[in-house]
């Protein structure tokens, strides 16, 4: 692997760090306290090749690989990270398993739409007793007539108001687990969907959070993602991407925490002294920025193991728990390098820090995360990737 990046790679992130920074960052606090959904920062994402950067341009993206979609995420997420995970749930979770597992017919009717910003699309697994243990959700699915209807109800669905397209996890087999999953691609449009409760969020308010329910939902036959009694693989498959995804925003989060704090602390004067120039402040600064180096890295090796078409499960639940708990970590000590100021609303940091617990949380809270690397580790007996 090579760590210095292409110059593809460099442009790429300065088109996108010009673009948070003339555009996202200047309407964030506005977006969070509003709770509004930002469609012309997406509108002017897709219209930049953001919301299908991994995306072949047959299909209508823009054809770059895993580790420019990290750049892109962190690039995002340092400006927004509410914005940022609009965009990284339709990169990660919708548009990539309709790459990887679609038909060439789902691909030429759905990739376009979402790549180009005419749709947006989201992801409907967990529900009320199945989050952590995903593979055991109760949502179901039946053959009747030629079509699938889909019974049931999933929660906490980033981009669930907005979304013009679904893709449903449901129980298809009459078996337990993984195997007896299917997923489907479901239109809003299709009858028997419909959104339900939108909920209040700590952070990341900008994007919508939202139950969909779903009652004798008809989803035409083709619409089946993969084979019949795939769900569990897709699903795991796609988590994979999604973790990276969210490694990247926390890292954004991190770095945006680390340079807040900076900047303050170079004006801050404390006892007739620069508030930088304590040992104290100068220690903390010097373990946010090591502690977001190393995330990044993780972040990017995950990544460019998946561009390989390598296993990486346990590289994508590394470089999430680290990135996250990290962030989770820096706008804490950020926050604290503040004082009073950090804690008001008149400077990011308390945004930052709300944004940044949910980083611990979705796609494998860390206690999840720990549980899938320790099974790797015993299973390899500790042995390393080289």
């Amino acid at each position: 692997m090579n760590l210095e990046l292409s110059e593809e790679h460099r442009l790429l992130q300065a088109t996108v760090r010009e673009f948070a920074a003339r555009e996202i960052a200047p309407a964030a606090a506005r977006l969070d306290r509003e709770a509004r959904y930002p469609a012309e920062l997406i509108a002017r994402a897709a219209a930049l090749g953001l919301m299908g950067l991994m995306i072949p341009e047959q299909y209508g993206g823009a054809g770059m690989d895993g580790v420019a979609n990290v750049i892109v995420q962190e690039e995002l997420a340092r400006a927004s990270a509410g914005v940022q995970v609009i965009v990284s749930v339709n990169n990660s979770l919708v548009a990539d398993p309709i790459l990887r597992f679609g038909t060439e017919e789902q691909k030429r009717r759905y990739l376009p739409p979402l790549t180009e910003g005419r749709s947006l699309g989201c992801y409907c697994l967990t529900e009320s007793s199945a989050g952590s243990d995903a593979m055991a959700l109760e949502t179901r699915a039946g053959l009747r007539g030629g079509e699938w209807v889909i019974t049931g109800r999933k929660l906490f669905v980033t981009n669930g108001v907005e979304a013009d397209l679904c893709i449903v996890y449901a129980r298809s087999e009459d078996v337990p687990g993984a195997r007896g999953l299917s997923a489907f691609l479901v239109e809003k449009s299709f009858p028997g969907i419909q959104v339900g409760k939108v909920e209040h969020k700590l952070g990341i308010r900008c994007s919508s959070t939202a139950e969909i329910l779903l009652d004798d939902c008809r989803v035409p036959a083709e619409n089946l993602l993969g084979r019949r009694g795939e769900g569990g693989k897709i699903a795991l498959a796609t988590l994979d991407g999604g973790r990276i995804g969210i490694a990247a925003q926390a890292i954004g989060l991190a770095r945006a925490a680390l340079e807040e704090a900076t900047a303050y602390v170079s004006q801050r004067r404390l006892f007739g002294r620069a508030l930088r120039d304590f040992q104290a402040t100068q220690w903390a600064l010097a373990d946010m920025a090591t502690r977001t180096d190393a995330a990044r890295l993780l972040a990017y090796r995950a990544a460019w193991l998946r561009d390989r078409g390598e296993r990486c499960t346990r590289e994508a639940a590394v470089a999430k728990l680290i990135a996250s708990e990290t962030a989770m970590w820096a706008t804490h000590r950020a926050v604290q390098l503040f004082g009073g100021y950090g804690y008001i609303q008149d400077y990011p940091l308390e945004r930052y820090f709300r944004d940044a617990k949910i980083t611990e949380i979705y796609e494998g809270t860390s206690e999840i995360l720990r549980l899938v690397i320790s099974r790797d580790v015993l299973g390899s007996k500790g042995t390393a990737r080289p």
